[in-house]
Protein backbone atom coordinates (compact mmCIF):
# COMPACT_ATOMS: atom_id res chain seq x y z
CA UNK A 1 0.00 0.00 0.00
CA UNK A 2 2.88 2.46 0.54
CA UNK A 3 0.90 5.15 2.95
CA UNK A 4 2.19 6.60 5.89
CA UNK A 5 -0.20 6.78 9.06
CA UNK A 6 1.09 9.83 11.65
CA UNK A 7 -0.42 7.75 14.54
CA UNK A 8 -0.58 10.46 17.81
CA UNK A 9 -1.50 9.16 20.69
CA UNK A 10 0.18 9.49 24.34
CA UNK A 11 -0.85 5.62 25.62
CA UNK A 12 1.71 3.51 24.47
CA UNK A 13 -1.14 0.36 24.73
CA UNK A 14 -3.15 2.07 22.41
CA UNK A 15 -0.22 2.64 20.03
CA UNK A 16 0.88 -0.58 20.03
CA UNK A 17 -2.79 -2.15 18.86
CA UNK A 18 -3.62 0.52 16.60
CA UNK A 19 0.35 0.06 14.80
CA UNK A 20 -0.11 -3.70 14.65
CA UNK A 21 -3.46 -3.66 12.59
CA UNK A 22 -1.80 -0.91 10.50
CA UNK A 23 1.04 -2.59 9.92
CA UNK A 24 -0.62 -6.21 9.01
CA UNK A 25 -2.63 -3.86 6.33
CA UNK A 26 0.43 -2.83 4.86
CA UNK A 27 0.95 0.92 6.17
CA UNK A 28 4.26 2.65 7.09
CA UNK A 29 3.31 4.33 10.99
CA UNK A 30 4.90 7.15 12.62
CA UNK A 31 4.40 7.78 16.43
CA UNK A 32 4.14 10.83 18.49
CA UNK A 33 3.16 10.73 22.46
CA UNK A 34 2.49 14.40 21.98
CA UNK A 35 1.31 17.12 20.25
CA UNK A 36 4.96 18.88 19.92
CA UNK A 37 6.19 15.20 18.59
CA UNK A 38 3.52 14.51 16.42
CA UNK A 39 3.70 18.33 14.46
CA UNK A 40 7.61 17.69 14.29
CA UNK A 41 7.35 14.59 12.59
CA UNK A 42 4.31 15.78 10.29
CA UNK A 43 7.17 18.35 9.24
CA UNK A 44 9.57 16.35 8.30
CA UNK A 45 7.98 13.55 6.53
CA UNK A 46 5.33 12.98 3.73
CA UNK A 47 2.37 11.91 6.00
CA UNK A 48 -1.33 10.78 4.33
CA UNK A 49 -3.61 10.40 7.69
CA UNK A 50 -3.52 11.38 11.21
CA UNK A 51 -4.84 9.28 13.96
CA UNK A 52 -4.67 11.84 16.48
CA UNK A 53 -5.74 11.52 20.58
CA UNK A 54 -7.00 14.68 21.88
CA UNK A 55 -5.79 14.68 25.27
CA UNK A 56 -2.33 14.91 25.61
CA UNK A 57 0.53 16.51 27.04
CA UNK A 58 2.34 19.51 26.15
CA UNK A 59 -0.01 20.11 23.17
CA UNK A 60 -3.22 19.18 22.78
CA UNK A 61 -4.72 17.30 19.51
CA UNK A 62 -7.06 19.90 18.82
CA UNK A 63 -4.40 22.49 18.98
CA UNK A 64 -2.28 20.17 16.88
CA UNK A 65 -5.44 20.14 14.17
CA UNK A 66 -5.72 23.38 13.48
CA UNK A 67 -2.06 24.49 13.11
CA UNK A 68 -2.15 21.78 10.76
CA UNK A 69 -4.83 23.09 8.85
CA UNK A 70 -2.82 26.56 8.13
CA UNK A 71 -0.84 24.76 5.99
CA UNK A 72 -2.57 21.02 4.92
CA UNK A 73 -6.10 19.71 3.83
CA UNK A 74 -4.30 15.97 5.32
CA UNK A 75 -6.96 13.78 6.12
CA UNK A 76 -7.23 13.49 10.23
CA UNK A 77 -9.00 11.21 12.29
CA UNK A 78 -10.06 12.18 16.19
CA UNK A 79 -9.14 9.32 18.70
CA UNK A 80 -10.36 10.28 21.82
CA UNK A 81 -11.99 8.93 24.85
CA UNK A 82 -13.82 12.99 24.64
CA UNK A 83 -17.38 11.63 23.72
CA UNK A 84 -19.65 14.70 24.47
CA UNK A 85 -21.58 15.72 21.32
CA UNK A 86 -19.37 19.21 21.92
CA UNK A 87 -16.66 17.49 21.49
CA UNK A 88 -17.42 16.11 18.09
CA UNK A 89 -18.98 19.27 17.11
CA UNK A 90 -15.97 21.38 18.38
CA UNK A 91 -13.68 18.46 16.28
CA UNK A 92 -15.59 18.95 13.06
CA UNK A 93 -15.64 22.14 13.01
CA UNK A 94 -11.87 22.47 13.08
CA UNK A 95 -11.94 20.74 10.04
CA UNK A 96 -11.32 16.91 11.44
CA UNK A 97 -12.38 14.47 8.83
CA UNK A 98 -13.46 11.66 11.13
CA UNK A 99 -14.14 11.65 15.38
CA UNK A 100 -13.58 7.96 16.85
CA UNK A 101 -14.49 7.58 20.76
CA UNK A 102 -12.87 5.16 22.90
CA UNK A 103 -13.11 2.06 23.69
CA UNK A 104 -12.50 1.34 19.95
CA UNK A 105 -12.61 -1.39 17.31
CA UNK A 106 -9.39 -1.58 15.47
CA UNK A 107 -10.51 -3.13 12.43
CA UNK A 108 -13.19 -0.07 12.20
CA UNK A 109 -10.46 2.00 12.70
CA UNK A 110 -8.57 1.11 9.99
CA UNK A 111 -11.38 0.40 7.90
CA UNK A 112 -11.93 4.43 8.36
CA UNK A 113 -8.51 4.92 7.30
CA UNK A 114 -9.15 2.79 4.09
CA UNK A 115 -11.85 4.60 3.28
CA UNK A 116 -10.46 7.84 3.96
CA UNK A 117 -7.35 7.76 1.94
CA UNK A 118 -9.00 6.41 -1.05
CA UNK A 119 -11.06 9.44 -0.90
CA UNK A 120 -8.33 11.36 -0.92
CA UNK A 121 -6.56 9.47 -3.58
CA UNK A 122 -3.70 9.25 -0.65
CA UNK A 123 -2.65 12.89 -1.39
CA UNK A 124 -3.02 16.25 0.55
CA UNK A 125 -4.65 19.06 -0.83
CA UNK A 126 -1.68 21.63 -1.36
CA UNK A 127 1.89 21.60 -1.35
CA UNK A 128 3.25 19.93 1.60
CA UNK A 129 6.51 21.94 0.28
CA UNK A 130 4.63 25.14 1.13
CA UNK A 131 4.24 26.93 4.62
CA UNK A 132 2.19 29.44 4.91
CA UNK A 133 1.52 31.23 8.32
CA UNK A 134 0.21 34.97 8.86
CA UNK A 135 1.37 36.95 5.60
CA UNK A 136 4.43 34.87 5.34
CA UNK A 137 4.83 31.99 3.09
CA UNK A 138 7.56 29.12 2.78
CA UNK A 139 8.64 27.41 0.11
CA UNK A 140 10.64 24.64 1.91
CA UNK A 141 12.03 22.91 -1.38
CA UNK A 142 13.80 26.27 -2.67
CA UNK A 143 14.09 28.16 0.21
CA UNK A 144 12.25 30.85 -1.42
CA UNK A 145 10.11 33.24 1.40
CA UNK A 146 7.65 36.21 0.79
CA UNK A 147 6.69 38.34 3.31
CA UNK A 148 3.53 40.44 2.64
CA UNK A 149 3.81 39.82 -0.31
CA UNK A 150 7.21 40.70 -0.99
CA UNK A 151 10.07 38.49 -1.47
CA UNK A 152 12.75 38.86 0.38
CA UNK A 153 16.49 36.90 0.85
CA UNK A 154 17.05 35.40 3.63
CA UNK A 155 20.42 34.27 4.40
CA UNK A 156 20.82 30.62 5.55
CA UNK A 157 20.29 30.35 8.84
CA UNK A 158 17.97 33.47 8.90
CA UNK A 159 16.36 30.59 6.71
CA UNK A 160 16.32 28.03 9.23
CA UNK A 161 15.97 30.25 12.75
CA UNK A 162 12.12 31.30 10.36
CA UNK A 163 11.33 27.90 9.77
CA UNK A 164 12.26 26.71 13.52
CA UNK A 165 10.23 29.51 14.41
CA UNK A 166 7.02 28.29 12.61
CA UNK A 167 7.29 25.31 13.15
CA UNK A 168 7.19 25.74 16.76
CA UNK A 169 4.58 28.95 17.03
CA UNK A 170 2.89 29.19 20.24
CA UNK A 171 5.48 27.70 22.42
CA UNK A 172 8.31 29.68 24.52
CA UNK A 173 11.73 28.44 23.04
CA UNK A 174 15.23 28.77 25.18
CA UNK A 175 18.11 30.63 23.80
CA UNK A 176 19.96 27.17 24.24
CA UNK A 177 16.97 25.07 22.79
CA UNK A 178 17.24 27.36 19.67
CA UNK A 179 20.96 27.37 19.23
CA UNK A 180 20.88 23.69 19.62
CA UNK A 181 18.45 23.41 16.82
CA UNK A 182 19.35 25.65 14.18
CA UNK A 183 23.54 25.78 14.80
CA UNK A 184 23.57 22.19 16.19
CA UNK A 185 24.40 20.55 19.91
CA UNK A 186 28.73 21.03 18.47
CA UNK A 187 28.74 24.56 17.89
CA UNK A 188 30.51 26.40 20.42
CA UNK A 189 29.52 29.91 20.14
CA UNK A 190 27.63 32.09 22.53
CA UNK A 191 24.33 32.25 22.81
CA UNK A 192 23.85 35.60 21.99
CA UNK A 193 24.46 34.62 18.22
CA UNK A 194 20.61 33.94 18.45
CA UNK A 195 19.84 37.27 19.64
CA UNK A 196 22.10 38.63 16.71
CA UNK A 197 19.77 36.58 13.93
CA UNK A 198 16.39 37.13 15.54
CA UNK A 199 17.31 41.03 15.47
CA UNK A 200 18.56 40.19 11.41
CA UNK A 201 15.55 38.32 11.12
CA UNK A 202 13.34 40.82 12.73
CA UNK A 203 14.62 43.40 10.27
CA UNK A 204 13.70 41.25 7.14
CA UNK A 205 10.11 40.89 8.59
CA UNK A 206 9.60 44.54 8.57
CA UNK A 207 6.09 45.29 10.11
CA UNK A 208 5.62 41.57 10.85
CA UNK A 209 8.84 41.95 13.08
CA UNK A 210 5.97 41.88 16.42
CA UNK A 211 5.48 37.99 15.65
CA UNK A 212 9.01 37.63 17.21
CA UNK A 213 7.80 38.31 20.78
CA UNK A 214 10.88 38.55 23.19
CA UNK A 215 10.32 36.25 26.31
CA UNK A 216 12.74 38.24 29.00
CA UNK A 217 15.42 35.91 30.80
CA UNK A 218 13.93 32.97 28.68
CA UNK A 219 13.90 33.42 24.85
CA UNK A 220 11.85 34.01 22.30
CA UNK A 221 7.91 32.81 21.27
CA UNK A 222 7.11 33.07 17.61
CA UNK A 223 3.33 33.84 17.60
CA UNK A 224 0.54 35.13 14.76
CA UNK A 225 -2.71 35.68 15.48
CA UNK A 226 -5.38 34.74 13.60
Amino acid sequence: MDKTILLVEDEIKIRNIVKSYLNEDGFNVYEAEDGEIGLELFYENKIDLIVLDVMMPNLDGYSMCKKIREISDVPIIFLTARSEEYDKLYGFEIRGDDYITKPFSPKVLVAKIKMLISRYDGTVIGDQNIMSIGDIRVNMLTRLVDIDDRSVDLSPKEFELLLYFIRNRGIVLEREKILNNVWGYDYDGNERVVDTHVKKLRKQLGELSFYIKTVFGVGYKFEVMN
